[in-house]
């Protein structure tokens, strides 16, 4: 990847960030932030924005996080603010596609310019896996998907891909699948964090771990963690 390129890659990815934490902070009050009140009524003053016009805002996020991911952005705060903003389910629809899509996106653009170059870089590190994803691309990739990219960072797992020339309807399927395990819990401890701001008369860490809406998406996590450890042994691991 060029210099040029980077640079121009990485000023994107800045403007995206300091745009994204510009809203943020200019719509919170910093000398309130020890209040919990406050929290509770910006609260919900954001829920009644988000559902006076639910459609326009889920374009905006569906649209922004394309541009995360495109961007090699991180994905467990913006999921979890999707669920905050939308619920568990609707912000696990609009983050599955969003991030689907993205990933495609990320992946055609590297397919088709910085193939050679990714290879040259990348190969070698992953020569074992590739031999598993030629087997079959989409069922190895979909596993891949689900047990979390085998703690390979996001937004180079969206490109691991390019070094076996996968196909994109195979690509765009087997994350979108793959995703929605994951994402759903994410965005429930969102929703969770959601209901208990507006529900609670003052902020308690000990009240909070023990919310409903908060311990069982974190157990179901923990949960999907072991199962994927199982999976990764049984798909990746000892296959090789």
């Amino acid at each position: 990847m060029s210099k040029n390129l980077k640079f121009f890659l990485g000023i994107c990815y800045l403007l995206i960030l300091f745009a994204f934490l510009f809203f943020i902070f200019n719509s919170i009050q910093i000398n309130k932030l020890d209040d919990f009140s406050y929290y509770k009524d910006l609260q919900s003053e954001l829920n009644i924005y988000i559902s006076s016009n639910v459609i326009i805002n889920l374009f905006f996020f569906f649209i922004f996080g394309i541009f995360w991911v495109v961007l090699l952005g991180f994905g467990s705060p913006i999921l979890i603010i999707s669920g905050i903003l939308f619920g568990k389910w609707l912000g696990t629809f609009i983050s599955v596609i969003s991030f689907s899509l993205g990933a495609l996106i990320l992946y055609s653009i590297g397919n088709f310019f910085f193939r050679d170059l990714l290879k040259s870089i990348l190969e070698a590190k992953f020569k074992k896996y590739i031999v598993l994803f030629q087997k079959n691309e989409f069922y190895y990739f979909f596993i891949y998907r689900f047990v979390g990219g085998l703690g390979v960072p996001f937004g180079l797992q969206n490109l691991i891909p390019v070094l076996f020339g996968m196909k994109k309807t195979n690509y765009f399927f087997a994350s979108f699948f793959g995703f929605i395990p994951s994402f759903f819990i994410t965005n429930t401890i969102g929703a969770g964090l959601n209901s208990y701001v507006l529900n609670a008369e003052s902020f308690s860490l000990l009240n909070l771990i023990s919310t409903p809406g908060i311990y069982l998406p974190i157990l179901a996590f923990i949960g999907l963690m072991i199962f994927s450890i199982i999976l990764k042994k049984k798909f990746f691991d000892e296959a090789n």
